[in-house]
């Protein structure tokens, strides 16, 4: 099955060098060279995983760098794997990424093959079943926050009663 991955990188030529790689896996594409299109991009995109670059140098982003959009992403689309891609590439740097939710670390320059196979097995990964109640678990939580924990709001966008909302909140 042929998905969509969105790639962030302020380097063009690594973007363009992306679009080639991974053509033959991905059916879409999407680049952005300023994380701060992240995620107004995907809320208007279905994206089935994020390649992210690690440090951004334009100087558009006011220094933010890619562990700060990791954690904007992962508290806006905690569905949507996110894989870093960095030239600086040192085991604290990979443990931080990874304790701050990325789904694997990709050292530049990559080895296409190595880097497709790392793809595959976080797409995998996220193709596997989660149980039933930690999937009602996280659409209830996506709710409440879509409703800035708004109880009675989360619970009409849901369907739901308040009431009804309430006890399952409690019983998870």
């Amino acid at each position: 099955m042929k998905r969509t991955i969105l790639v962030c990188d302020d380097n063009p030529d690594i973007l363009v060098a992306m679009q080639y790689a991974l053509a033959d896996m991905f059916e879409r594409i999407l680049t952005l060279q300023r994380p701060e299109e992240l995620l107004r991009t995907m809320a208007v995109e279905h994206v089935d995983l994020v390649l992210l670059d690690m440090n951004f140098s334009l100087g558009t982003n006011s220094g933010r760098e890619g562990l700060h959009w990791l954690q904007e992403l992962r508290q806006a689309h905690p569905d949507v794997p996110v894989v870093m891609l960095t030239a600086y590439g040192d085991v604290p740097l990979a443990v931080r990424a990874l304790k701050s939710g990325a789904a694997d670390f990709i050292t530049k320059p990559w080895d296409n093959d190595q880097l497709i196979l790392k793809l595959r097995a976080v797409i995998e990964t996220q193709a596997q079943l989660a149980p039933l109640d930690e999937v009602e678990m996280e659409h209830i939580r996506r709710a409440v926050d879509r409703a800035d924990g708004n109880l009675t709001a989360a619970a009409k966008m849901l369907g739901l009663t308040r009431q009804t909302l309430y006890n399952r909140l409690n019983k998870k």
